[in-house]
């Protein structure tokens, strides 16, 4: 339970601390909004390792050089853990966007990072509003910005994590209509951090692998109409051999 107190003290604590920190970003916008945005983001990562480290789990980075470093990209990863952000979000090597629950915007400070760190709101009680988040962006990665998505639509809680909930066709549309190749990303463990003793925080060994780039472009014209199964397929297999350490 003090893991668990202390991460809180730490989440808050950033947030309240960080309201003149939210005006000196905004003044470094007005001049440079690419400083700005580099700015916001190691700052976050900072926060987030720190909470990493205060779970004193032992988290094991595979492939990571697979991520390209002059393009954006897609990330695309199974989701168990409300830490499965925290773990990929330090990784990120440039501007990346993650999306997330409509539900998160009113919140406030956070929202007000969310944004500053180019993240989107998804509705996904509204058809409509749904496909506007996702030519929004679409947007940003012809820009630049790298997108990072659960498809599972929500944490899966299934009883293992191999049985992944049916990865949603429609995200996949940010790679095919911006050109983007595809980053799988296969989570191992990680709810073994929180959820699996909710509300307690315990050490994990997690590992978190990134799979070679997906380029729509190249694949079959079978597998480009089911490019969500196709890749939820690839995460699966690295899922499977790494569970075999568990």
């Amino acid at each position: 339970m003090f893991r668990f107190i202390l991460v809180c003290i730490v989440v808050v604590g950033f947030l309240i601390l960080s309201i003149p920190i939210l005006l000196v970003e905004w003044v470094i916008g007005k001049c440079s909004r690419r400083a700005k945005d580099i700015s916001s983001l190691r700052i976050v990562q900072a926060v987030f390792r720190c909470v990493l480290k205060i779970t004193g789990s032992d988290i094991q980075i595979i492939g990571h050089e697979n991520v390209p470093n002059d393009t954006a990209v897609l990330y695309i990863g199974n989701h168990r853990s409300f830490f499965d952000i925290l773990l990929t979000y330090v990784m990120c090597p440039d501007l990346t966007g993650y999306v997330a629950k409509k539900e998160m915007e009113p919140i406030p400070l956070l929202s007000n990072w969310m944004k500053y760190l180019h993240c989107l709101f998804l509705d996904r009680k509204d058809i409509k509003a749904g496909m506007k988040t996702i030519l929004t962006a679409i947007d940003k990665a012809k820009n630049g910005i790298s997108i990072c998505i659960f498809p599972e639509g929500t944490r899966n809680k299934n009883e293992s994590e191999l049985e992944m909930l049916p990865f949603h066709e429609g995200s996949f549309k940010i790679a095919t209509k911006s050109g983007c190749p595809i980053i799988p990303i296969a989570i191992t463990n990680s709810a073994e951090i929180f959820e699996a003793h909710f509300p307690k925080i315990k050490p994990a060994k997690v590992i978190v692998e990134y799979g070679k780039p997906i380029y729509p472009d190249q694949l079959s014209k079978e597998d480009k109409k089911r490019l969500g199964a196709y890749t939820q397929e690839t995460i699966l297999h690295m899922l499977k051999e790494h569970r075999e350490n568990f």
